[in-house]
């Protein structure tokens, strides 16, 4: 089985594919989708969904996990953030692949242990579970964190009920 993990962001949109076999996992692919500030907005979400899309028929992943929305002071930020993972979900709904929500401490905290565990530490930890030889970039580690998040959510081993969206 495998989960492609998506860390929603407009200018850096972290993702990674994790498989699990037996009872260990493996990462199949990360990266960014990075939008340059000069590009349009409707650009970025234009190559959000077309990486999106290009994950999915490469690796036919069985789930998509997704950071939830948590709480924005700013409400600007928020609606982006909002169309974003609109475009990611549209990318999955467009090709039959279910979407999960995790929130961000919950990952956090099934990961580590600590729900404000720091990106430094989610960055070890995910390397460590996957036997990565560097750190990924911080986007890149948090997706990876929320596939992971999936599958332990799934099989019970971190408490974590899976919220489809």
């Amino acid at each position: 089985m495998s989960v492609l993990g998506i860390d929603a962001s407009l200018r850096s949109t972290g993702y990674g594919v994790v498989a699990r076999q037996g009872a260990s996992f493996r990462c199949l692919d990360q990266g960014l989708v990075r939008n340059p500030p000069a590009h349009l907005h409707s650009e970025c979400l234009a190559a959000i969904h077309a990486r999106v899309t290009a994950l999915l028929e490469t690796h036919r992943p069985e789930a998509v996990a997704l950071e939830g929305g948590f709480y924005f002071k700013n409400a600007k930020t928020a609606l982006i953030l909002g169309e974003v993972r609109g475009a990611v979900i549209a990318a999955c709904a467009l090709r039959g692949v279910p979407v999960y929500e995790y929130a961000p401490r919950r990952v956090k905290q099934g990961l580590t242990g600590a729900g404000a565990a720091s990106k430094e530490q989610v960055g070890r930890m995910v390397a460590s579970i996957l036997g990565l030889t560097e750190l990924p970039p911080e986007d890149a580690a948090d997706a990876l964190a929320i596939a992971l998040c999936h599958f332990h959510g799934r099989t019970g081993i971190a408490a974590l009920q899976p919220k489809p969206i």
